[in-house]
C-alpha cells in the first residue's frame, strides 16, 4: 500500500516510510491511497468472533499488504490485551469504555500497536540505528506512549507537555518510568509542544541525524488501530441496533479518535454519523458552522487532553470528507464549558449511578441534546474518572478512591527537564539519541 501526503497527493511512500518518517516532508499528513471495505460476510457474523479476530480482521485490511499474516498477528494479539465493554448509561446512550489498558485512557491501543509496528520495523530494517521518537501531548497521550514503549530496544522516546497543564496522575504516567523515556516541561501550551514536534520533522538535517518519528496520532502507525475498538462496539451492540440508526459521539481534541472512526466508516461499519463533541477549544465547531477554519492558541480547561486550538487531523477529515459540506453531512458539533461538564459529570452520576471523566461527559451532554427518534447513540468514555479525580471530587462533592494502577505511578519520583517553547532549546538539552 502507498501513502500519499494530505498536501502532496502525487509524492507516495511506502507503510515503513509512513511510520518512520511520521509527518510528510511537505508539513502534511500520510493516508492511505485506499481505505478498503471489509466484506458483508465479516459484519454478518461480527458478533461470534473474538476481538482479537475482528481487530486482525480491520488490522488486515489496513496494513496486511505490508505485514506477513503471521506478524501482523502477533502484533495485534499484544495490542488487544484489554476489553472495551459497551455499557448502557441512558435509554437509547450507550458508553465505550476505553480505559482498560495499562494507563486508564484509550490511546494505550493506538501505542501498544506503534510500538510492536515500529519494533518490527526497526528489526527487519537490522542496521542498529536508533529511532527517537518525539511525541506532544496534552494528557493521555504520553501516559500511552510512555507506557507503551518503555524498555523496547533501539527507541529512544522524548515527550513534551505544557507545564502544570495536565493531571497529576497523567503527569506520574510519563515521568516516573525512566529508562528510554524522556519527560520534557514545556513552558507554554500543547500547541507550542505540537509546534516544537512539527517544526522537528520539517528539519530535514535534524531528522536524518536523529531518525525521527512521531507517536502523536500524526502517525498512521498510532491512528489506524483506533479504528479498532469502532468494530469492537459495533459487535456488541449490533442486537441493539437492529432498526436503529447508530450515532456516534467523539470527545475530540486533535481529532485523530474521530478520524479513526470514519475511516472504519469508510471501511464499511455502519455508523449513521458523528458528533464530534468539544470543550472551549472549539474550532472545528465553528468551522462545521460557518465553513471558516480558524485555528488559535488553546485555552486550558478540565478535560485536559482535548485542549488543542489547531488540531492536526482536521487535514486528513477534510481530505476524506472532502469539503466543508462533506463534513458538515457527516458529523454535527457541540461545544461546552467548564462549568456545563461539571454539571454533566453530578447530575448523571446521581441519575443514572454512572461516573464520567470531563471528556466522556462533553459526548454524554452532546447526545443527550442531539439523539433524535430511531438513532441510539454510543459516546467514547475516553479515560478513568479518577484520573482527574479533583475535577470530579469538586463536580460531585463526593470522594473518590484513585484506581489501584494510578496509585503506583504516584508512588514513582518524578524526573523531568523544563525547556522553554522553542526547538533550539529542545536540541540544545541533547535528549536526542
Amino acid at each position: 500500500m502507498k501513502y500519499y501526503s494530505t498536501r502532496s497527493p502525487q509524492c507516495t511512500v511506502t507503510l515503513d516510510e509512513a511510520v518512520i518518517l511520521g509527518l510528510a516532508p511537505d508539513g502534511g499528513l500520510f493516508m492511505p491511497e485506499e481505505i478498503k471495505k471489509l466484506p458483508k460476510d465479516f459484519f454478518d457474523h461480527i458478533e461470534d468472533f473474538t476481538p482479537r479476530e475482528i481487530a486482525f480482521s480491520v488490522a488486515d485490511a489496513l496494513f496486511g499488504e505490508d505485514i506477513p499474516q503471521s506478524d501482523l498477528r502477533r502484533i495485534v494479539e499484544e495490542t488487544v490485551a484489554f476489553p472495551c465493554p459497551v455499557v448502557e448509561v441512558n435509554k437509547d446512550i450507550y458508553a465505550l469504555e476505553l480505559f482498560h489498558g495499562p494507563t486508564l485512557a484509550f490511546k494505550d491501543f493506538g501505542a501498544r500497536f506503534m510500538s510492536r509496528l515500529l519494533r518490527y520495523l526497526i528489526e527487519k530494517r537490522g542496521d542498529g540505528k536508533n529511532v527517537n521518537v518525539l511525541v506532544a501531548t496534552s494528557g493521555d497521550t504520553g501516559s500511552a506512549v510512555a507506557n507503551g514503549f518503555v524498555g523496547v530496544n533501539g527507541i529512544n522516546v522524548v515527550i513534551l507537555y505544557p507545564k502544570d497543564k495536565v493531571s497529576k496522575a497523567q503527569e506520574a504516567q510519563f515521568t516516573t518510568l525512566g529508562e528510554n523515556i524522556t519527560a520534557l516541561e514545556v513552558e507554554g501550551t500543547f500547541d507550542d509542544c505540537q509546534r516544537i514536534v512539527k517544526e522537528a520533522f520539517n528539519n530535514k538535517q535534524l531528522k536524518e541525524e536523529f531518525f525521527l518519528t512521531s507517536a502523536n496520532s500524526i502517525n498512521v502507525a498510532r491512528l489506524f488501530p483506533q479504528t479498532f475498538y469502532y468494530f469492537l462496539a459495533y459487535a456488541q451492540l449490533k442486537e441493539k441496533l437492529a432498526g436503529m440508526n447508530w450515532v456516534v459521539c467523539v470527545p475530540s481534541g486533535n481529532f485523530g479518535n474521530l478520524t479513526a472512526g470514519v475511516v472504519a466508516r469508510e471501511m464499511g461499519l455502519p455508523i449513521s454519523r458523528f458528533i464530534a463533541a468539544n470543550n472551549a477549544n472549539n474550532v472545528v465547531y465553528e468551522y462545521l458552522n460557518s465553513g471558516v477554519y480558524s485555528p488559535r492558541s488553546s485555552v486550558e480547561t478540565v478535560a485536559n487532553a482535548m485542549d488543542v486550538g489547531n488540531p492536526s487531523n482536521f487535514e486528513r477529515l477534510i481530505d476524506i470528507l472532502k469539503d466543508h459540506e462533506g463534513m458538515k453531512n457527516l458529523i454535527t458539533g457541540y461545544w461546552f464549558s467548564d462549568s456545563q461538564i461539571k454539571k454533566a459529570i453530578n447530575e448523571c452520576l446521581e441519575q443514572t449511578c454512572y461516573l464520567l471523566d470531563p471528556h466522556g461527559a462533553c459526548g454524554y451532554l452532546a447526545l443527550e441534546a442531539d439523539l433524535k427518534p430511531g438513532e441510539t447513540g454510543t459516546f467514547l468514555e475516553t479515560a478513568h474518572p479518577t484520573k482527574f479525580k479533583e475535577t470530579i471530587e469538586e463536580a460531585t462533592g463526593k470522594t473518590f478512591e484513585l484506581h489501584p494502577r494510578l496509585k503506583e505511578f504516584l508512588k514513582g519520583t518524578k524526573n523531568t527537564l523544563q525547556i522553554q517553547p522553542s526547538l533550539d532549546a529542545l536540541i540544545s538539552l541533547g535528549v536526542l539519541k
